[in-house]
């Protein structure tokens, strides 16, 4: 019998046409295998973290419902990148999608490939807002602490819903 978690996704891109390419990852997305969509949240606008001689970011999360591991999700996501033709060229670059793993149940987990709860989302609100919309009860698992009390002001201000 297969074991079903819930996994959480950040969604980013800023070239080549970047709503176009959030649209087409959810396509990919609902294709996994052993994976269902269960919620998608709308599409926000943000400036770049870091480098700021790149354009600005379209942003989402989804949530999903999945039998497959972490570590196995992860690499169907990366697949997805390389399927649209993600290139890491610099640490905060400019890129045509971005596809994080933020949560895996309450996981915690600490890998050479992944970590759990992805390490900056609680400081990203372009990461925390959306989630919110579609999990407005979640609980960041290291820090134990509702997401809700985490976005602040200054956070909500770095975004624009599209």
């Amino acid at each position: 019998m297969l074991a079903w978690h819930d996994a959480y996704i950040g969604l980013g891109s800023n070239l080549d046409d970047p709503r176009a390419q959030l649209m087409r990852a959810l396509e990919h997305l609902d294709a996994l295998p052993l994976t269902q969509r269960v919620a998608t949240s709308p599409l926000y606008g943000s400036q770049p973290v870091g480098p700021q001689d790149q354009p600005d970011f379209v942003n989402a999360c989804v949530h999903l419902r999945t039998a497959l591991s972490p570590l196995a999700l992860l690499d169907q996501l990366q697949s997805i990148e390389q399927r649209q033709r993600r290139v890491r060229v610099r640490h905060w670059g400019p890129r045509t999608l971005d596809l994080d793993l933020l949560l895996y149940d309450d996981r915690v987990m600490h890998h050479p490939r992944l970590n759990l709860p992805h390490h900056e989302m609680h400081q990203r609100g372009f990461v925390l807002i959306p989630l919110l919309d579609i999990a407005p009860t979640l609980i960041h698992p290291g820090m134990n602490l509702p997401l809700s009390t985490l976005v602040t002001d200054e956070l909500r201000g770095t975004l624009t819903r599209l």
